[in-house]
């Protein structure tokens, strides 16, 4: 899972590394030193990952499904020097963005960059620190630049940010706090090795799916390459074929990386209805779809070069079966109710069944205007959502499906009593260890998610938009109903609180990041 965390990132810095260059022909001229200062930030961030992933492939091995050390050292100064290149960039880029003037700029970009190295140098032997008293004084010590960065950030910047154009001084505002927040990392990640907290549990925890314990290849390397080599042949495939039925290269970019993560982000305000094209709406759907699935999975097919093994996958199986009936009966719904006509409810049925169950959010129509039924139909099948180890969001379908064939068992120990029924999936008894924690997560979900309804509908939202507002963002899902139909700006301050702690708690499939919050994870 370590493993599938970094490859991850090495991912996401590489995507974001192309996305930075290639936007800067589409902003004005003065912010386009701040976009090449962030494609820069991303570069060297997917250098050292990369390297910090050849680190930790000598430094372990995976022995019988369990991270064993090999004796050879992690190098941990991969990420200071990371760090040491990019966080002072990071501020310089945040100041450029201000657009202040030249005086102002040298002198506060000067200031924070110089105060950025300062904590970064003085992080480092606490870092490598033998002894917790060391690393505390070390600590405390690189503590006094990080103060002084936060105190710029909060007060410094204020009357900079007062003095932008209205229709900028949110965003510049909004981009401070976010700098802020992730800067507010720095001293906790620092302090948990003191407090005895390693990453193992957490990494573990954060992996999609019921099954946590699964490897593709012997080492971690050849599992990441593995991989990333998927993950980076979807998204170039999906560019082409985008490109090809007539976006342009930039879309065609921004849209393969938002297709194949699941993530339903588009640069136009209409999403995939501003192209009006049946063909990019079914190359998104295909897509989608092919997402969904589990990546490994994808790894036994290629691997093998047998397309039967998607078939003989019960979850895979169960994911198809569900996409085709729910397609059918959206369809049908459309046509029968009148809303469309035969072509356009195959069309419109198939694509937002697909982009909402897949929790992928793309939309083309205002679904949310359809018959009743349908939004609440779809909005019911992004719970599902799609594969364990795939890019989707909800509940996923593995749980799904060892939930539904434990259910099955117990009617049948009602009949036989004392009979032996394991429960089975890919040829394999899961372990009660697995259906309890799966039957845990299930009841964890429900209460969280009505407790979310219920802070929502304190808010002063309606029981739609409150019901449809939480299953957006505890299945990573994006478009709701009622008045979050369209985007969620109208919302009050404390319902978009709750929908941040709800995105996070989805998105880390919930006891990751539960689990901080109680005793015995900080136990040394």
């Amino acid at each position: 899972s370590i493993y599938n965390s970094l490859s991850f990132a090495i991912a996401t810095f590489a995507a974001a590394t192309v996305f930075m260059f290639a936007q800067r022909t589409q902003v004005a001229p003065a912010y386009k030193t701040a976009l090449t200062l962030s494609g820069l930030v991303c570069f060297i961030a997917f250098y050292h990952y990369w390297r910090m992933f050849e680190s930790f492939d000598h430094a372990y091995t995976l022995r019988d499904g369990v991270v064993t050390a090999t004796g050879a050292a992690f190098n941990d100064a991969y990420r200071y020097v990371d760090w040491l290149l990019t966080v002072p960039l990071l501020l310089l880029e945040l100041i450029l963005v201000m657009r202040l003037c030249r005086e102002e700029t040298y002198s506060k970009g000067t200031k924070l960059a110089i105060a950025s190295i300062i904590m970064i140098i003085l992080g480092y032997p606490g870092e490598v620190a033998t002894t917790g008293d060391e690393r505390w004084m070390w600590w405390a010590a690189a503590m006094v630049p990080f103060l002084y960065i936060v105190r710029e950030l909060i007060s410094g910047l204020s009357e900079s940010i007062a003095d932008q154009p209205a229709d900028v001084r949110g965003l510049v505002s909004n981009a401070r706090s976010v700098t802020l927040l992730s800067w507010c990392f720095y001293p906790i990640v620092f302090i948990l090795p003191m407090l005895g907290v390693g990453g193992m549990q957490i990494f573990r925890a954060e992996t999609p799916g019921p099954v946590k314990d699964s490897k593709l290849t012997p080492r971690i390397t050849e599992t990441a390459n593995v991989l990333f080599r998927i993950y980076l042949a979807l998204t170039a495939i999906c560019a082409l074929g985008y490109w090809a039925a007539g976006m342009s290269g930039f879309d065609a970019i921004c849209h393969s990386f938002s297709t194949v993560a699941i993530g339903g982000f588009s640069t136009h305000d209409a999403s995939m209805g501003f192209f009006d094209s049946g063909l990019i709406m079914s190359i998104c759907a295909f897509f989608m779809i092919v997402s969904g699935l589990n990546f490994a999975l994808h790894y036994m097919v290629w691997h093998n070069r047998r397309l039967s093994f998607y078939w003989q996958d019960a979850e895979a199986r169960m994911y198809m079966y569900i996409l085709l009936i729910g397609a059918v009966i959206t369809c049908l719904y459309l046509f029968y109710s009148g809303t469309y006509n035969w072509n356009d409810s195959v069309s419109q049925g198939v694509f937002h069944l697909v982009s909402i169950m897949t929790t992928t959010g793309f939309t083309t129509a205002e679904f949310h205007s359809w018959p009743t039924f349908l939004p609440f139909f779809l909005l019911f099948l992004s719970f599902f959502g799609a594969c364990a180890g795939s890019t989707g969001g909800g509940i996923k379908i593995g749980r799904m499906l060892i939930l539904g064939k434990q259910g099955i068992r117990e009617i049948y120990r009602l009949v036989h009593p004392n009979a032996l029924l394991p429960i089975k999936v890919r040829r394999q008894q899961i372990p009660e260890r697995v259906t309890d924690a799966i039957w845990a997560f299930f009841g964890v979900y429900l209460a969280l998610f009505y407790f979310m309804v219920l802070l929502l509908l304190a808010s002063g939202l309606d029981y739609v938009t409150a019901y449809s507002a939480t299953a957006a963002a505890l299945n990573n899902l994006g478009p709701g109903l009622g008045a979050v139909a369209t985007n969620y700006a109208d919302i009050g301050s404390f319902a978009k609180w709750v929908l941040c702690w709800g995105m996070l708690l989805g998105r880390l499939e919930i006891f990751t990041l539960l689990v901080l919050f109680t005793p015995t994870f900080w136990k040394n």
